[in-house]
């Protein structure tokens, strides 16, 4: 089925592609004022926001379907790069097979629409199921540890991640963004509160928010970054999602707060591993989990903020 591109939608990806156009641009204009300077990182990162926006638009304008697959292959990504940094035991291999066996498995729920099997397969399903595979091996040394981290692999890889597929088969009520609108909103949001709690950290930054998880972090980037994701959120989430001006508000909250809790729990993990990156698949990004830590938790809080107020 063949997903249209809807006027709202349409103007939002031109949008983003010319602030990526503005992007090369400044920094090429850096390059050749300051022939000194190194731009080499700036122009990896943008190259590499290239690629990322460009297979984005592609699987969203091409079919529902090849959406569904395309963020089952990201959470295959995901867990696969979860698992290779944190340890697991050796008796644990055969039950890891059944954490990846939950991707394909979620997936088709989602692609069928089927709510009630997606919001609970995982929390309940594959919660009850991997502590018995773990005792059929007969392996107990360790036993609490790597249950409770297999559980919170797919939970973050798998089960968040899939709330943005599920976006998409939720019926359509604002035919001027369609269901590209929900996907394209929650994603823009959540880079843009990524990008201004930045910023604002770096032109304001004084007083330390948690300093042992994340030093960069202060409360004038927190702030800065909520104000400005709420009140953004606010004009652009009537154009397209169902929600009206003071719903849009409270998302907007939401995925600045979502955003940045997900951005330190995952900061927690790599200083826990003692690791900078989680992996190096994007150039000059790391790896993948370093770049859906936020999604990971304002997906899911989003989805069902949306869904209890529209659906």
């Amino acid at each position: 089925m063949t997903l249209n591109i809807p006027p709202h939608s349409l103007y939002t990806m031109l949008g983003v592609l010319g602030l990526l156009t503005l992007g090369s641009a400044v920094t090429m204009g850096l390059g050749l004022k300051n022939p000194s300077r190194d731009y080499s990182e700036l122009r990896l990162r943008i190259r590499s926001w290239w690629i990322m926006v460009t297979i984005l638009f592609l699987v969203l304008v091409s079919s529902k379907t090849t959406a569904i697959v395309f963020f089952g292959f990201l959470s295959f990504l995901t867990l696969k790069e979860f698992l290779s940094i944190v340890p697991t035991r050796q008796a644990d291999r055969r039950v890891i097979f059944w954490t990846y066996l939950s991707i394909p498995l979620q997936y088709y729920w989602v692609s069928m629409g089927w709510y009630g099997m997606f919001i609970i397969f995982i929390p309940v399903y594959v919660f009850l199921f991997l502590p018995m595979r773990m005792i059929l091996i007969g392996e107990t040394q360790g036993f609490i540890h790597s249950a409770g981290l297999l559980h919170w692999a797919v939970m973050l890889t798998v089960f968040a991640i899939s709330h943005i597929a599920y976006l998409l088969t939720l019926p359509v009520l604002n035919g001027a963004a369609g269901n590209i609108g929900l996907v394209l909103f929650l994603l823009l949001m959540t880079e843009f509160n990524d990008v201004c709690q930045y910023i604002w950290g770096k032109m304001l930054g004084r007083h330390k928010i948690i300093p042992k998880v994340s030093p960069n972090k202060t409360w004038e980037g927190f702030l800065g970054g909520f104000i400005s994701t709420t009140v953004c959120a606010g004009y652009v989430a009537p154009l397209l999602t169902p929600l009206l001006f003071e719903q849009s508000l409270i998302a907007g909250g939401i995925i600045a707060v979502a955003g940045f809790v997900g951005d330190v729990v995952i900061s927690s993990v790599k200083r826990d591993l003692h690791i900078k990156d989680s992996g190096s698949l994007i150039p000059g990004h790391g790896g993948i989990l370093d770049r859906l830590d936020s999604l990971i938790y304002t997906a899911p809080l989003f989805f069902h903020f949306l869904y209890y107020l529209a659906y």
